[in-house]
């Protein structure tokens, strides 16, 4: 940590520890890059089908995006829920590192590349548009675990986690 309380550029924040380093340094490209699009962005938010998506990135337009992170070949070979998390988004995009094999990636799905200091799009996504219900009950998950998890920065003592 730097003397006044700013965190090195460098260091990693893992959410919950369930991250490999190299997921974690992806996540963070990717958070920093949807937030420089004007984003806000969720890491790591239970969906109601039981999973669990490493970032969902909701626009000032209300779009619910999600981006589902894999730090390698052998992370995405063993991961067959991805089109789990197709009703809970209008976009769903993979974020992988420069030199993972792009080729494998559904063509539906989108691709974008990035490390540990940002992320670009390199392919869109097909999009299906939420329902107006599952998009209020998407904005209401997002907002909910963001404003527990800002509590609990606030006050990690309150008694909960989020």
């Amino acid at each position: 940590m730097l003397q006044d309380n700013r965190v090195r550029d460098d260091a990693l924040i893992l959410f919950d520890r369930r991250q490999s380093p190299a997921a974690a340094a992806l996540q963070r490209g990717v958070c920093r890059a949807l937030r420089a699009r004007g984003h806000s962005v969720v890491t790591e938010l239970s969906l109601a089908n039981g999973r669990r998506a490493d970032v969902v990135a909701l626009s000032g337009a209300g779009d619910v995006v999600i981006v589902e992170v894999k730090s390698c070949l052998l992370d995405y070979q063993s991961d067959g829920k991805w089109e789990d998390y197709l009703p809970f988004c209008d976009r769903l995009y993979f974020a992988v590192a420069a030199d993972f094999p792009r080729d494998i990636i559904p063509p539906s799905v989108g691709l974008i590349l990035a490390d540990r200091y940002g992320a670009e799009p390199v392919r869109e996504p097909m999009e299906e548009r939420l329902s107006a219900a599952r998009r209020k009950a998407m904005m209401l998950n997002f907002a909910r675990a963001a404003a527990l998890r800002l509590q609990l920065h606030l006050d990690p003592a309150c008694g909960f986690e989020a």
